[in-house]
């Protein structure tokens, strides 16, 4: 027989962190997250964007054993000011048994309805900040701290359920050219900052970034608004997101242009690779966690690509390849060989043909699943 319990202490929400460490335990592809930054991310005191975002969570036991978790989001932002009466849901992970799965959604289904919403859709974070989908490929490959794994029978039983392909996003890796950016590239680059009186703006330190975050931000809101999954960082959130984002961005992976008066027109944020730091970590910032991921900041030759903005004015206008040729030559001189991007929409082709510029492949999909309530 299978029961799901609720769980609200912080001591219950620490073991529902924990159900993943022992479910994906020995994956070998699998980065796990720091327990001490998930907890606080369920913590409405310590997360302003739960405010927003109502959160229950949810474990599966099966002979006393846990078997499975899930937690329910009702983010009303969403709900109230895009007019979408879904529910999410998040943090899922199961065994692999049917009626495990079933149950646990069968829960978020009830919490839906009881909130008078009309269908479900995951695995969704609180916000669009947060990860997002469940990998159908790419188990093979190694997940970065921004994405979720997953097991390939936790598409498989969302599907046998019943539930169907809400959105798809694909990612790709990166070859960077290891002679630099090509003429063309270096070329146009130059061009376009002539042409349209821009400069690159480099930082020395994490203070200078962190005195830039509130335009990052701004951009990111004027960037995506015309998405319609996309719900803007409300001003409230932007602080929680500096202290829980920006702890890990080293100054020279950092690449934005100004406009003549000094305003940031387009940034990027890539990231060193903490996978394999955040392995040898475990879940543990302490005793020497921390030490691995400072390591990682100054040791690698991967990276991952988080976040780009750009005005809306001056998109299509060739504002990418300043990006690029700068984060080429910062590559370079780094050692860093490969790039992986984050999750993009499988219908963004404007992006996905920046990549095409490059040598990559396409090594993971993951998606998420809707049904009706």
């Amino acid at each position: 027989m299978i029961e799901i319990e609720e769980l609200k202490t912080t001591a219950q929400l620490r073991e529902f962190v924990k159900f993943q460490f022992s479910n994906l335990k020995d994956n070998p592809y699998w980065a796990p997250p720091i327990i001490s930054e998930e907890l606080e991310s369920f913590d409405p005191e310590k997360n302003p964007v739960r405010r927003n975002a109502e959160a229950r969570f949810f474990m599966a036991y099966k002979d006393d054993k846990p078997v499975g978790r899930v937690a329910a989001i009702i983010n009303w932002l969403e709900v109230n000011e895009q007019g979408k009466p879904k529910i999410r849901f998040g943090w899922f992970d199961a065994v692999d048994d049917l009626a495990v799965t079933e149950a646990l959604l069968q829960r978020v289904a009830e919490v839906g309805r009881e909130n008078d919403l009309e269908f479900m859709e995951g695995p969704l974070g609180f916000s669009n900040m947060d990860k997002a989908g469940v990998l159908v490929e790419g188990f093979d490959e190694l997940n970065t701290m921004i994405t979720w794994y997953s097991l390939p029978y936790y598409s498989k039983h969302f599907e046998e359920l019943g539930m169907v392909k809400e959105k798809e996003w694909v990612e790709f890796e990166i070859k960077i050219p290891e002679d630099g950016p090509s003429e063309k590239v270096q070329r146009f680059s130059n061009l376009i900052l002539e042409k349209y009186d821009l400069q690159v703006v480099r930082f020395s330190n994490t203070r200078e970034i962190i005195d830039h975050a509130d335009e990052m931000f701004d951009l990111i809101n004027k960037t995506y608004s015309d998405l319609s999954t996309f719900v803007p960082i409300q001003e409230t959130h932007v602080s929680y997101y500096k202290d829980k984002f920006f702890r890990y961005l080293h100054p020279d992976f950092i690449n934005c242009v100004a406009d003549d008066d000094g305003n940031l027109v387009a940034f990027a944020i890539t990231m060193p690779s903490f996978s394999k730091a955040l392995q040898k970590a475990n879940g543990h910032l302490f005793p020497f966690g921390w030490l691995h991921l400072l390591k990682a900041r100054y040791f690698h030759n991967r990276a991952a690509f988080y976040l780009i903005g750009i005005e809306p004015k001056y998109q299509g206008k060739g504002l990418t390849s300043i990006i690029f040729k700068e984060m080429n030559e910062m590559f370079n001189r780094r050692g860093i060989t490969k790039v992986e991007t984050n999750p993009e929409l499988e219908d963004n082709d404007d992006i996905q043909a920046l990549w095409n510029r490059y040598e990559n492949r396409l090594h993971k999909r993951r998606r998420t699943y809707r049904k009706s309530l």
